[in-house]
């Protein structure tokens, strides 16, 4: 895991594709990484798209075996001092916490034949993500939760924490679709009370 964080951080240039990079694997830590934070309901405003952005993209990836651009406005983007020592910190505090939580295991989950499956389970919980739901919850937390388990154990080909990812996965959209059923009911009751 210390190799991974020097690795990452020997590759961090200035702009987002610099640091980001092309291969999946390094694609994988940091949209791992950049998830990590909306595990809790105190994330940046617009944090949530971006990241939800660079996992439908990471995820694309997946399927299609091969990495997409960024688009060049996210490309170009310079990261300023400040922000990549905040990365350089996260990335140290990351791993530290994963490396206690993941090994290589039930390896089948992370092969090639796998692949596929995995870019759309990464996808669904990115589209989970980034499609806005009609109430003020906690929406993003479920979403956040699969991409790190699934990017993450993608990345240390742990099939149990992949596994977990699936699960979380399978909830986000559950979630999602509950907030709408919930939204489109309370939108219906309300219209039918104003009318009266």
């Amino acid at each position: 895991m210390d190799r991974i964080a020097a690795a990452h951080l020997a590759a961090m240039g200035d702009t987002v594709a610099d640091t980001v990079g092309q291969g999946a694997r390094q694609r994988l830590v940091w949209l791992g990484l950049l998830a990590m934070p909306l595990l809790f309901p105190i994330a940046l405003p617009g944090m949530a798209s971006g990241v939800g952005t660079l996992c439908l993209l990471v995820a694309l990836g997946l399927c299609l075996g091969q990495s997409v651009p960024l688009p060049g406005w996210l490309a170009r983007r310079e990261l300023s001092a400040r922000v990549k020592g905040l990365l350089a910190s996260m990335l140290h505090r990351a791993v530290r916490i994963i490396a206690r939580l993941g090994r290589p295991r039930m390896l089948a989950l992370s092969n090639q034949p796998a692949r596929f499956f995995n870019g759309l389970m990464l996808g669904t919980s990115g589209l989970a993500m980034v499609v806005p739901v009609p109430m003020i919850t906690f929406d993003n937390v479920l979403p956040a939760m699969a991409i790190v388990l699934i990017a993450w154990g993608l990345r240390l080909r742990d099939g149990l924490m992949l596994l977990a990812g699936y699960g979380v996965a399978i909830a986000a959209v559950a979630s999602v679709m509950l907030l709408w059923w919930g939204g489109a009911l309370a939108a219906g009751n309300l219209l039918a009370w104003a009318t009266n």
